[in-house]
């Protein structure tokens, strides 16, 4: 059996290193926000270009989300525009910031937001746009900016899928006031357990970040501002740091056997184009193909496993659908055709062979 995601051939090639990362924390004395932490969000933001500055440690992901809301200012009364062909974090960490998400179609060719449509969205209400670099495919973060920024609306890249791309040469996260980083056991980076992290442009913009992940202290235990409980504990801490100076082989490695695919793919299973400026992470290879159900049934027969991200609009969901879509006909569409096919670094290139030919058969 092929799966769609496996950890444990990367955890045994680094069992050894990892295992020595916990004693450390157990036997320091500090679980915490401590040095593991600060190391991490140190050496992720050289990794990113960010010269070590302007990186916040959270829970997960969706939290990540929230707190660079929040620290923005983004709240009760405000609009922010996303997409609906997400996970549910996106959209639900908008509302638990206490704004409104407002939702714009994507491009059928891209999967991603589609950027002509965003100036008709934004209203005298609108403080944020938070474009998702679905599947590890880079939104043209600058030409959003160029468009949102004149009005005073802020841009928080949702990276949760996109460690390591790239668009015009600048790594997913860098380009926009603020971004969200998930280190959820499958992502390009992964924790053993949740994990996220926060990126800020402005060091007062982190500084805030830092406070609000702790329910709003500043050192001393009297909240200046309404905060959160959000902290990347320090044993995930220590286990990423020995996890990211394999990320960008590992990058590398999943944009082979994209390629690999890509040559091979039969007709029936149409890809999503990259744009030229964009280095694709490849955090998912997602085809379109008819009879989604039907095809994902026949190549379990055959021992390939696979996935669908994401089978529902966030707003055909029974909490989201008091939400104003109206007009959202190629997100709709595409949860009736996406399939995701196995893909991570440890995939040996047979594999990829015998998943295209199972393809081949269940087309």
């Amino acid at each position: 059996m092929i799966p769609v995601f496996d950890y444990l051939e990367q955890h045994a090639a680094l069992e050894d290193e990892i295992l020595a990362a916990a004693k450390r924390v157990f036997a320091s004395g500090r679980l915490m926000l401590g040095s593991e932490l600060a190391a991490f969000e140190t050496g992720f933001a050289n990794w990113l270009g960010c010269d070590g500055h302007g990186a916040v440690g959270v829970a997960n992901g969706t939290d990540a989300l929230e707190v660079c809301l929040r620290a923005l200012n983004v709240g009760a009364g405000d609009e922010v525009i996303t997409v609906a062909n997400t996970a549910v974090p996106t959209v639900s960490a908008i509302r638990r910031a206490g704004a409104t998400p407002v939702l714009c179609d994507v491009d059928p060719h891209t999967a991603l937001m589609d950027l002509e449509q965003v100036p008709a969205l934004l209203t005298d209400r609108t403080r944020a746009v938070i474009p998702v670099h679905l599947y590890g495919n880079a939104v043209n973060v600058p030409r959003l900016v160029a468009q949102v920024e004149p009005r005073g609306v802020a841009v928080v890249e949702d990276c949760a899928q996109s460690h390591g791309a790239r668009f015009e040469g600048r790594m997913t996260g860098t380009m926009g006031d603020a971004a969200a980083f998930s280190f959820y056991p499958t992502k390009n980076l992964g924790a053993y357990g949740d994990g996220g992290l926060c990126i800020a442009r402005d060091d007062e913009i982190a500084d805030r970040m830092r406070r609000i992940r702790m329910y709003g202290f500043d050192g001393a235990p009297i909240a200046l501002l309404d905060g959160v409980n959000s902290r990347l504990d320090e044993v995930q801490a220590a286990i990423l740091s020995v996890k990211l100076p394999h990320l960008a082989s590992w990058v590398e490695r999943r944009r082979a056997l994209a390629q690999r695919y890509l040559a091979q793919l039969p007709d029936g299973a149409v890809p999503f184009a990259t744009d030229p400026r964009a280095q694709h992470a490849y955090h998912l290879f997602v085809v379109q193909v008819d009879d989604r159900d039907g095809v994902r049934a026949r190549l379990l027969e055959r021992g390939v496993g696979t996935g669908v991200h994401y089978p529902a609009a966030i707003h055909r969901m029974p909490a989201y659908r008091d939400l104003d879509a109206s007009d959202l006909p190629h997100t709709e569409a595409l949860t009736e055709r996406v399939l995701s096919l196995p893909l991570y670094p440890e995939l040996r290139e047979e594999s990829v062979d015998h998943v295209v030919h199972a393809l081949a058969e269940a087309l």
